[in-house]
């Protein structure tokens, strides 16, 4: 850590806080992860700094200026750390290891590691093997790494494909010692490496079987050779596609024996100490194949608009901090759901247990009281903890033809009004919501139906109804109640964040809209309303898909922290996840604090410390959720594709780049790369400023947005990616077995 500041690098200014620009700089220049404590060494900063020093470092954090390293540690972000845990995915053309990072939120691809051969006496590293690295940029995107440690804690793993060896791979030619029994296929679209399983390692296992292997000593050159330990089931059967991404992600899906007794000794509750609202009629609206029904809502005419109430399972009575389920709890983050299965967060005894709001059953509830005004501003807002017994579990699809004029006797047998005052609650919320500004993507989202023999039965759109608007207004009012209930009593808050868009990608945002005739007003004025209003203008035409799309792209992604950044695309200042601990762990912080908050339990609430570090790990388990759930969504559309190759379908194109178009298929929702060497022969040029790609001597041209015929040229199940062509281009002989 230099005393002084590097020459050429700006001064502060004297009695206050550096600016953005200074406070970068140092960071940049300085040696090793910069925290608080050195920048208020550095700058001469004092005790009255600290609030917005750590402000600033949040929003620069935010806005992709600085990147974590560490426990409130700093650095730039567009350089890796000094050291960091990376894993080995090939190697070169010298039989080298190259590494990439194991964490990266960057933009773009992830930087490339070279890493230098192990020491003397010491195994060369393996591919899917992580170790800790020291690391030395030496250009864009590319460092040379060292093995400061490799971690050993438990052994790595490779997921991927096993295929029994037959004449035509090419490791069937190799001398009888190095012979194997079959090769597996690595899942991770990433790795580059060739595994092969040797013979007596395979534990019998059949072709076309997806399993987990460890790696082996390397017995031969360019062999690596593993073991396998698990079978998670046949490539065919639909149902093992969601185990590829569990176990390729790390997803705990086994619940420690402690967790499950006292899940299994949890009983219900009394009406002792709690409000009771078992003559309230309130009801449940979830999918039709939900189990765990965490929220309830209801709503009456009061004045010249409405009395709302939100009712949320009391997951905080049967968890209690630091006990093994609130500690397996945390360790998951949030419940992950997959087409054919959940990973719950909680075990069933609970999350489908004591902790769902089931009909005509007595439940625990902890809610909230609200008086919703005719604009849908929200006051008077009332925290409790009850018992209640839900008076219907309604279905989206049940509430949405009840309000088209179709009631079934479930809902005729509810109180009269009582959907009319939910829907007029809701309109209500809608203004506000209009008056506000937020930005309402509209990205269809896709559905894997399988049959009752795992099979694929249909990939279809999921359809968004009044219905399901209904209720996610309900629960965004009792969550801004939640953090404005904390904030009153100066209590620490986990707030749900969502930091705007950085400028840089706005920019590139905005060139792109302007060839498209879409424009932005300048980036330091821009609100979501502003991105909104650009929603409307493409809605019900051709480029609506794409523009949702690059949009969507733009933004930051949200998570979770104690600083009160505010939520930039619901356009809320305040904002807090409330209404579904059962799945996930953030909620049931907020729950923890309200009790306290609220005097119904003990204190202390959750400091801001403790909340600054349960955030950074659930905002990590939550995108380690999402991905699984996108790669596993990826995987089953290229199995349901399969079966389809050299099949014309529609496409429209969503990006373009010098080695080829990305699309999207209408078919499956999912991305499909065109790749250059399947276009029309040509010289081909792509052409940034207007996002074209446009050949020399022809007039063909692609831009984004442009919808194609394409035909299904492979598909490869097992790493989720579909190579397509043009209908009148001929086949091509690349097809995979996989």
């Amino acid at each position: 850590m230099p005393d002084t500041l590097p020459t050429g690098m700006p001064q502060a200014r004297a009695g206050g806080l550096p600016d953005r620009e200074q406070l970068r700089a140092f960071i940049e220049n300085a040696t090793g992860r910069i925290g608080k404590r050195e920048i208020s060494r550095e700058f001469g900063l004092g005790p009255e700094h600290k609030q917005a020093l750590r402000q600033m470092l949040r929003e620069m954090a935010l806005d992709g200026t600085l990147a974590p390293a560490g426990a409130r540690r700093f650095r730039v972000s567009d350089r890796l750390p000094e050291s960091m845990v990376v894993q080995v995915t090939g190697t070169d053309s010298d039989g080298d290891p190259i590494a990439r990072p194991v964490q990266w939120d960057g933009d773009g691809s992830a930087p490339v590691v070279f890493m230098h051969p192990e020491l003397r006496g010491r195994a060369a590293l393996a591919p899917g093997e992580r170790v800790v690295a020291r690391l030395r940029r030496i250009g864009p995107g590319r460092y040379e790494g060292r093995t400061l440690r490799r971690l050993t804690d438990a052994p790595m793993q490779v997921v991927g494909l096993f295929r029994t060896l037959d004449e035509t791979d090419p490791v069937a030619s190799a001398p009888a010692r190095y012979r194997p029994a079959g090769t597996l296929i690595p899942a991770d679209r990433r790795a580059k490496a060739q595994w092969v399983i040797p013979m007596g390692e395979d534990a019998d296992t059949p072709d076309n079987e997806i399993v987990i292997a460890t790696p082996l000593p390397q017995s031969g050159p360019g062999l690596h050779p593993a073991r396998i330990i698990e079978r998670l089931g046949p490539q065919g059967d639909a149902r093992t596609i969601s185990m590829i991404a569990v176990a390729m992600l790390g997803i705990p899906h086994v619940f420690p024996a402690e967790a499950l007794a006292q899940a299994s000794a949890a009983r219900g509750v009394t009406a002792q100490g709690r409000t009771d609202l078992r003559d309230m009629p309130l009801v449940t609206i979830d999918g039709a194949d939900a189990r765990d029904f965490d929220d309830a809502v209801y709503a009456e005419p009061a004045g010249d608009g409405f009395r709302m109430t939100v009712a949320i399972a009391d997951v905080a009575w049967y968890v209690r901090p630091g006990s093994a389920l609130d500690r397996e709890a945390r360790l998951r983050g949030n419940s992950v759901y997959f087409p054919d299965r959940v990973i719950p967060m909680l075990p069933e005894d609970l999350s489908n247990g004591w902790c769902s709001l089931r009909p005509g059953e007595d439940r625990g509830c902890i809610f909230v009281n609200m008086d919703v005004a005719a604009d849908g501003a929200i006051s008077n807002a009332r925290f409790g903890r009850g018992i209640m017994r839900s008076a219907a579990r309604l279905t989206y699809e049940q509430v949405q033809a009840a309000r088209d004029g179709a009631p079934d006797a479930t809902i005729a047998a509810l109180p009269d009004g009582l959907l009319d005052s939910l829907f007029g609650a809701w309109r209500c919320l809608s203004t506000a919501r209009a008056q506000r500004g937020t930005l309402d993507l509209d990205l269809p989202e896709r559905q894997v139906r399988l049959n009752d023999h795992g099979q694929i039965a249909a990939i279809q759109p999921r359809i968004r109804l009044d219905s399901h608007r209904l209720v996610e207004e309900f629960m965004i009012a009792a969550n801004v109640a939640a953090a404005r209930c904390l904030e009153g009593r100066h209590l620490p808050c986990l707030y749900r964040i969502h930091a705007p868009p950085t400028p840089e990608r706005l920019e590139s945002l905005r060139r792109t809209l302007d060839t498209m005739g879409l424009k932005l007003p300048p980036v330091g004025s821009l609100r979501a309303a502003d991105l909104d209003r650009i929603l409307q203008q493409v809605r019900d035409t051709d480029q609506a898909g794409l523009v949702n799309e690059l949009i969507l792209r733009a933004q930051n992604q949200a998570e979770y922290s104690p600083e009160p950044v505010g939520h930039f695309g619901l356009s809320l200042a305040a904002y807090a996840h409330f209404t579904s601990p059962i799945r996930r762990y953030a909620d049931l912080l907020t729950h923890r604090a309200l009790l306290v908050a609220t005097g119904l339990e003990p204190g202390p609430a959750p400091g801001h410390e403790e909340l600054e570090e349960a955030g950074l790990a659930i905002t990590r388990t939550e995108r380690r959720a999402a991905q699984a759930e996108r790669e596993t969504l990826e995987r089953y559309a290229a199995t349901w594709l399969q079966a389809r190759v050299g099949m014309v379908m529609d496409a429209h194109i969503s990006s373009l780049s010098r080695f080829g178009i990305f699309t999207v298929l209408d078919a499956t929702g999912t991305s499909a790369l065109l790749p250059m060497s399947a276009l029309p022969e040509d010289q081909w040029h792509h052409d940034e400023k207007t996002q074209t790609l446009h050949a020399r001597d022809t007039t063909m041209v692609f831009r984004p947005g442009q919808a194609l015929r394409v035909r299904i040229e492979e598909a490869c199940a097992i790493r989720g990616t579909v190579l397509l062509a043009l209908p009148d281009t001929p086949p091509s002989h690349r097809r995979r077995r996989t």
